[in-house]
């Protein structure tokens, strides 16, 4: 530790930082020192430590003192650590925490991991050696305070690189990240026109291939979403839009309403759509204005509003007779049904099982009975046994 000197923390000129990892201690040697928890940083020239919570506590130790590193593995209790060989303190060195040491190393623990990156990194500086061939000089000055009667450091240059290089940081990530979204939006289309290609097939070969296998195929189709869906880019906005709109979810919507028994809530309505339209997404508003439009288009679809302001999706062949019938059967089997029991027992969700028996219920073929154990529907027995 005798090798370390008081610093302020602040780059200088030339000088760039590397890595940086919270969460470290300092050893000299074997033995633990006050430096418990501060972030380790490593530039082009020198190691520093800064204390996490006083600023200020900041040493530093040229890199060209380390003879070499080496990596010591985490044990039960003990944090992974970094071992620094260094060279004997140098006569003119900065005065430092120690003026002495009995040890020729360091050790540098991380308490909150990082130390696989740090170790690479740091042993790539010392292998290039680049503090050799980029020559620092100091872009800060001392002075005193007078109020707070302490030392702060001023660097202006040091403060215009740093913004500088947070700069360059960020075009950098924006760019990678703008890249990697135009590679999406390419297998995206690669991936349209595949299904366009399938869809294709599917009616040329009508005849050539089963059931089972149309089957299939459109299982792929609907995993890989809709070929051309409805945009407001293509389509513009407003009545048009909703109504095009309407038309597409009319030819998505009808065979996965007809294996749920005519009827889906708008909520499994719209994450199945938005689940096929892949990276154009549907925003709820215009999902609910182009369900609105499907009755006055004719179209074999309905939007339905329960009086409790659940919003469904429903054939226009489904029969509510038909299914008020079915719920009045089913209680009528096991004497008495809460909502969740019936849902489990027609395989639909809680919020359409609560809906249907509650529309039986204004029907006047159930009763309800509503108790701290919750609420659960009977048959009326006044109507079957008047």
């Amino acid at each position: 530790m005798d090798r370390f000197a008081w610093t302020s923390g602040l780059l200088e000129l030339g000088e760039t930082l590397v890595v940086q990892q919270r969460g470290v201690r300092l050893y000299d040697g074997e033995e633990k020192v006050k430096f418990d928890s501060g972030v380790l940083l490593l530039s082009t020239h020198r190691l520093l430590w800064r204390d996490q919570k006083n600023h200020e506590c900041c040493v530093a130790i040229p890199l060209s003192q380390v003879v070499f590193i080496e990596e010591q593995a985490a044990g039960i209790g003990k944090s992974a650590k970094i071992v620094v060989h260094l060279h004997p303190a140098s006569s003119n060195k900065e005065p430092g925490p120690f003026q002495s040491s009995k040890y020729s190393y360091i050790k540098l623990s991380f308490k909150e991991h990082g130390q696989i990156e740090f170790y690479r990194r740091f042993s790539e500086e010392i292998t290039q050696r680049r503090w050799e061939n980029m020559p620092t000089g100091q872009t800060f000055q001392v002075t005193k305070d007078p109020q707070a009667g302490r030392t702060r450091a001023i660097g202006i240059v040091g403060i215009e690189r740093k913004l500088e290089e947070k700069r360059k940081e960020t075009d950098k990530n924006i760019s990678e990240a703008f890249e990697d979204l135009s590679k999406l939006m390419e297998k995206a289309k690669e991936m349209v026109e595949l299904s366009k290609s399938i869809a294709n097939k599917i009616k040329e070969k009508q005849g050539d291939i089963t059931e089972d296998e149309t089957i299939r195929f459109k299982s792929y189709l609907l995993s890989m979403g809709i070929a051309n869906p409805v945009t407001r880019e293509t389509h513009g906005s407003g009545t048009h839009y909703h109504m095009q709109l309407a038309k597409q979810l009319a030819g998505m919507l009808q065979t996965p309403l007809e294996e749920r028994g005519g009827i889906m809530s708008l909520t499994e309505v719209y994450c199945l759509v938005n689940r096929a339209r892949g990276l154009e997404l549907l925003s709820p508003e215009d999902l609910v204005n182009a369900c609105k439009m499907l009755e006055s288009l004719k179209l074999p679809l309905r939007l339905r509003i329960f009086d409790s302001g659940v919003m469904v999706l429903e054939l226009q062949s489904h029969n509510e007779e038909e299914m008020v019938a079915s719920a009045l059967e089913t209680v009528s089997e096991k004497g008495s049904l809460t909502a969740d029991e019936f849902a489990k027992l027609v395989g639909m969700s809680v919020l359409l099982a609560k809906e249907r028996l509650l529309l039986a219920e204004k029907m006047g073929h159930l009763c309800r009975d509503d108790s701290v154990e919750g609420l659960r529907f009977y048959p009326n027995l006044f109507l079957t046994q008047s």
